[in-house]
């Protein structure tokens, strides 16, 4: 197993290595220049040379391989550098804001995988029946809404109408601060997030339950008088969940991915707002960092999801 998790950790840092290099020559190509993202225009008129100055100070007059290689030379030693705006550490500004988002992005992938899992059997169970069915209408129906505009809607339905949750922020300002307050801000992202993730789940776990219960093995255990939840908790659900795990694990860019979006709708203070801002100011810096965490988190997931699977499966350490 430790040969395993080695390998692929080894596998991991050249695909690392490769994210980096697109998104570095990805943003350089960007519209914008962040030297004149700096200025500030209420300050007065700056000269040609004053600027080619901050361009050689920032080493952005260097060519491009050559400003990879010291950006990659800073960020081994630990060095993120300093946003290019706001003048603080980026290690500081992210440092900030990643909790938040993973506080988002893991509660929705736990809602995800509950809701989809759990009526991805159930519609396999009852295949053909209206349950199926309703389940079928809701997997693409939850396909097809756009995450902005089922966030629109719930903020609504749920704050403007019913003023059950509040539209937008983290907490209630001039409160103390706690896990209560802290969940009804939490409600409306992660439902868009999560429900938007399940939906693919749903399809995923309908079908590996209906090939799993199909198999001679489930038939001979139904065979023997066992009841049938026995043979679909035991024999079957086991069995069908083991391809699912990979699927979990790449559901994780695509709500890193989302939440971008969310967290910019319900003004929640996590990386995905930072990085539309960084965007915004043409903040390369703050760019690359915020992109070489992202990479790294989505890494690390997919990283456990293998390790998952090759506890669910042993053949897969052997191959």
């Amino acid at each position: 197993m430790g040969v395993y998790i080695l390998r692929r950790v080894l596998i991991s840092i050249p695909v690392l290595f490769g994210i980096t290099v697109i998104v570095f020559v990805l943003i350089n190509f960007a519209p914008g220049d962040p030297v004149m993202g700096m200025i500030d225009p209420t300050q007065g008129s700056f000269t040609t040379e004053l600027i080619a100055r901050e361009r050689a100070r920032l080493g952005l007059d260097q060519p491009l391989p050559v400003q990879y290689v010291l950006w990659l030379g800073r960020v081994v030693r630990g060095d993120l550098g300093y946003s290019l705006i706001t003048h603080k550490p980026v290690i500081e500004l992210i440092g900030q804001r990643i909790v938040p988002t993973l506080k988002l992005t893991f509660l929705a992938l736990l809602v995800s995988v509950v809701i989809g899992i759990g009526i991805g059997v159930l519609a396999a169970v009852k295949q053909y029946s209206w349950i199926d069915y309703l389940t079928t209408f809701f997997s693409f129906s939850a396909v097809s809404v756009p995450g902005f505009f089922l966030s629109l809607g719930l903020i609504y339905i749920f704050a403007l109408t019913l003023h059950w949750l509040p539209t937008s922020g983290m907490r209630t300002l001039g409160q103390e601060s706690s896990f209560l307050d802290e969940l009804r801000y939490m409600i409306m992202p992660v439902a868009v997030l999560g429900i938007g993730s399940a939906a693919p789940l749903v399809r995923y776990a309908r079908s590996s339950m209906l090939e799993v219960l199909r198999q001679e093995y489930v038939t001979t255990a139904r065979g023997k008088g066992l009841k049938n939840s026995f043979v679909i908790m035991r024999h079957a659900f086991p069995n069908a969940l083991i391809p699912l795990i990979t699927v979990i694990g790449l559901r994780l860019p695509t709500l890193f991915a989302g939440s971008v979006i969310v967290e910019e709708i319900f003004h929640w203070e996590g990386m995905g707002r930072l990085n539309i801002w960084a965007v915004m100011n043409s903040d390369y810096t703050l760019l690359m960092a915020l992109n070489m965490i992202s990479g790294i988190l989505v890494l690390l997931a997919n990283l456990l999801a293998d390790i998952c699977y090759a506890v669910a499966d042993p053949r897969i350490r052997l191959e």
